[in-house]
């Protein structure tokens, strides 16, 4: 008898989707859910354009050869929406239905903190559904890596090399905005990787200009040929920055807005390989009947967190990075920070 509960609970249907902004690595994630699952005896049904796409029936059934030459290609297959709809009860009623009419009894999730809540609402409306970090800002606190976040920032990196040549050439001051809106952690990898003079991150600064003001002035009378300030999307506001130092300093100074390329390209190996692993790791979940998770990598391992943990747990940047950071520009006093 409990065999037969079994037997009539296995999941015999999965679906996947892609949800807020695209991160380099989603189709390595995609392509492991759909090969993954094929090679569990699963049928695996391919949902377009996030929840937005759920809620407006667009699944196709999806192959090994439907993800083929996937893996090499930055954004999303699957495309992606924003959902407004689906943040109401009634929504989420309406999606968990669309599910059960599609045969859908389990779900991966691609996507940040907003996606993991949506994931949520369907899991509590009976949906099987695990969630995968997939953003460029590595801000979800479960995990130490997410999904798209090396290619990000090594775009992001080879940028600021190319701008630092131009910089120095003309001897400017360049300020050179990356995408982080509320975690600054492509701005603090750039800053240490790119040898930045200032770094500005939404967890960090104290919007004293004249601190930055100074230390270009300072950098000039050691000879510094050039100065880079790498400021995140959360502080902005880089055009009218330039132009009050330049106003301060009497030093040239130009923004540059590295903007959305930094979403694009060709994923790295470890963000295909990483998004694979996570990939398979979410379709086992499934298969072994677990729900409401997400997929996380901590300590050198891939793992799973409840949903409700991982939404609650807070991440901030490491104060030992940003004391690095800090130290290794070319102004940095430890008693005057």
């Amino acid at each position: 008898m409990e065999e037969e509960k079994m037997a009539e609970n296995k999941i015999k249907t999965i679906g996947v989707l892609t949800s807020g902004g695209d991160a380099p690595g989603m189709n390595a994630a995609i392509r492991a859910v759909v090969r993954r699952g094929l090679s569990n005896g699963l049928n695996v049904k391919g949902i377009l354009k996030g929840y937005n796409g759920l809620l407006n029936e667009e699944i196709i059934d999806m192959s090994a050869k439907d993800v083929s030459d996937t893996i090499e290609r930055g954004g999303t297959i699957l495309y992606t929406a924003r959902c407004a709809e689906f943040r109401t009860e009634e929504g989420q009623k309406r999606g968990a239905e669309i599910c059960r009419k599609h045969g859908i009894d389990g779900l991966v999730v691609i996507g940040g903190d907003g996606s993991f809540a949506g994931a949520q609402k369907l899991a509590n409306l009976g949906i099987n559904t695990i969630g995968l970090p997939g953003t460029i800002d590595l801000d979800i606190a479960c995990t130490e890596y997410t999904i798209g976040f090396d290619t990000a920032v090594n775009t992001a990196m080879e940028a600021i090399d190319k701008v630092r040549d131009t910089s120095t050439s003309h001897e400017r001051c360049s300020i050179i905005e990356v995408m982080g809106r509320g975690a600054g952690y492509i701005a603090l990898w750039c800053g240490i990787a790119n040898g930045a003079e200032d770094v500005l991150v939404p967890e960090k600064y104290d919007y004293d200009e004249q601190k930055l003001i100074n230390n270009i002035i300072e950098s000039r009378k050691k000879g510094k040929k050039h100065h880079i300030i790498i400021n995140a999307e959360g502080i902005g506001h880089s055009e009218a920055m330039a132009k009050r130092i330049e106003a301060a300093t009497g030093i040239e100074t130009r923004a540059t807005i590295l903007g959305h390329m930094q979403r694009g390209g060709s994923p790295t190996c470890k963000d295909r390989v990483y998004a694979s692993m996570m990939g398979a790791l979410a379709v086992d979940l499934l298969v072994q009947g677990k729900s409401c998770r997400v997929v996380g990598y901590r300590h050198g391992e891939f793992m799973d967190f409840d949903i409700n943990e991982a939404l609650a747990m807070q991440k901030g940047i490491s104060d030992y990075q940003w004391e690095v950071c800090q130290s290794l520009s070319h102004n940095y006093d430890k008693n005057n920070k």
